[in-house]
């Protein structure tokens, strides 16, 4: 039996996703989190095989809680969802240790085939996903900014353009908020802008951002 555990900040998104995995011989839904604080503390509960984590949350984060529960419960198995499938997310979800990177517009059937993959051991990326990861590779003009951005950065950079507070990332992230603000500056001199509102109007050009939580 396959144990997952489904995390989205969207009640009508966990329970379709659980629907879809009622029926299926061998898998078994233990729990649902709305977000990556409740899905580290219910993994270092119960350890499920599987976590389906949504990457585009308010508070930690699906990157942060990714990172987490791979370190205090490193067998778990973590398959990423997002409507945001652009680099270099999908990349750097990969490098910290998810099993598979998925996007939200996959069919019920690919959900399935895909914890059915990275509970045996294997690696899964959507076909949509892996295009953009190849591309993004080839493609040496017109390189997504965003690529030049450190892990912390790029989680500071997704709060930020979620609304959310330098405080209260400060927070979540366990940091000053003059750590935020400095990480803050250094992206800034990166991507060559002057504040949050040019960050978010690049972010949401380049496709890093999902629409429908901004």
């Amino acid at each position: 039996m396959i144990n997952v555990l489904i995390v989205d900040d969207h009640e009508l998104v966990r329970t379709g996703i659980s629907r879809i995995l009622k029926d299926e011989r061998g898998i078994k839904v233990i729990g649902e989190a709305g977000t990556g604080e409740e899905a580290l503390q219910f993994c270092r509960q119960h350890t499920p095989d599987v976590v389906l984590m949504d990457m585009n949350m308010p508070g930690m984060g699906g990157m942060t809680a990714t990172k987490r529960i791979l370190h205090f419960c490193p067998d778990v198995k973590v398959l990423a969802l997002s409507v945001t499938c652009e680099e270099p997310v999908p990349t750097k979800v990969m490098q910290l240790g998810a099993a598979g990177f998925i996007s939200k517009n996959a069919a019920p059937s690919e959900v399935v085939s895909a914890i059915r993959k990275v509970h045996s051991g294997v690696r899964h990326i959507s076909d949509e996903v892996a295009q953009k990861m190849a591309l993004s590779k080839l493609n040496h003009q017109g390189q997504n900014p965003f690529d030049e951005l450190s892990d912390r950065e790029l989680q500071i950079m997704l709060m930020i353009t979620r609304g959310e507070k330098v405080n209260d990332i400060a927070t979540q992230l366990n940091v000053s908020a003059k750590t935020v603000n400095s990480y803050r500056y250094r992206m800034f001199e990166k991507l060559s802008i002057n504040g949050d509102v040019e960050l978010t109007h690049l972010a949401l050009r380049h496709g890093m951002i999902d629409i429908a939580k901004a």
